[in-house]
């Protein structure tokens, strides 16, 4: 493990790693925000079905 974080901290390209997790973090926000959308229509249509049985 230490050899590994010394091989992280000596690596110039340690840019590009922190480019990609940006990234990876922004589709998952946009994706939690998408799906917190569905979840709420889902739950209404739901709610509409069991208050008509």
């Amino acid at each position: 493990m230490k050899q590994l974080l010394k091989k992280f901290m000596n690596e110039e390209s340690g840019q590009d790693l922190i480019e990609y997790a940006l990234i990876a973090a922004l589709i998952a926000l946009v994706a939690i925000t998408g799906l917190n959308g569905l979840a709420t229509t889902i739950n209404a249509e739901f709610n509409k079905v069991g208050s008509d049985i």
